[in-house]
């Protein structure tokens, strides 16, 4: 399942940089983090699912490339963004 339309509208709001931000690395990475979240639960009970988990696998090395490339461009972002989030590195 997809993330509801309020959902993403709340995440964006909370980690765009203007107005009209809904690409920046910050509301793209706030965005895999949730739809990550939601599949993690997912395979607890669907645990033979193994399309979804390679979709999975695609969206990690993704949210782990842009952290990768939020870190190298801007620290402060980046600590912001594993903050507010709660990842780990």
């Amino acid at each position: 399942m997809a993330l509801i339309t309020e959902q993403t509208q709340q995440i964006v709001t909370k980690f765009r940089q203007h107005e009209k931000d809904t690409g920046s690395p910050e509301v793209q990475i706030a965005l895999l983090t949730e739809r990550i979240t939601y599949l993690t639960e997912h395979f607890k009970t669907h645990a033979k699912d193994h399309h979804s988990r390679r979709g999975l696998l695609r969206m990690v090395s993704k949210r782990r490339r842009l952290l990768d490339y939020l870190k190298r461009v801007s620290l402060d972002r980046y600590r912001t963004v594993v903050g507010s989030l709660g990842l780990r590195k």
